[in-house]
């Protein structure tokens, strides 16, 4: 289960990406072009915020179950987790980055909401899903870095980039 649910949150990585980018594109267009607030607007902002979150359920129940988050700190301790960059990546860095990635996405959307110019939602919405986009980015274990994960599931991975867990 454990790793049919690894898959699955890859896949809503790309899923949660590409979203954002139609959103930060639409909102950019808007914002520029001081065009209404749209029902497909709308409707990207809800199906980006319904992925994100599912994907937050999805990392979180990999982070008490499988071998990177909790474990780790009951295994070496906080300050242990601290001083391993692969523990404290996978242990804090992640889930903290995409934490706040989804509170944006979530503020970006309840923007569509609220009785205020179509322009300054469109704005307000830029912004957010603009600073989710960057923290998504800076928190995916993309191939290359010190820690990382292969692009899509099933995807071969080599002895140094599976990253063992300390132990």
């Amino acid at each position: 289960m454990y790793q049919g649910l690894l898959h699955l949150h890859n896949i809503g990585r790309w899923l949660v990406i590409i979203l954002l980018l139609i959103a930060i594109v639409n909102a950019f267009a808007g914002m520029r072009r001081n065009e209404p607030f749209s029902r497909g607007d709308k409707k990207i902002g809800l199906f980006l915020m319904i992925i994100a979150h599912t994907m937050l359920l999805v990392g979180i129940y990999q982070w008490v179950v499988g071998p990177w988050g909790l474990k780790q700190f009951q295994q070496l301790g906080m300050g242990g987790v601290m001083k391993n960059s692969i523990a404290r990546f996978w242990a804090v860095e992640h889930m903290l980055g995409m934490l706040i990635a989804i509170v944006l996405i979530t503020i970006g959307r309840s923007v569509s909401k609220k009785p205020i110019a179509d322009r300054l939602k469109h704005k307000k919405m830029f912004w957010m899903f603009f600073g989710a986009f960057i923290l998504v980015m800076a928190s995916v274990p993309w191939p290359g870095r010190k820690v990382s994960r292969p692009l899509f599931p099933g995807a071969e991975r080599t002895a140094e980039m599976y990253n063992q867990p300390v132990n």
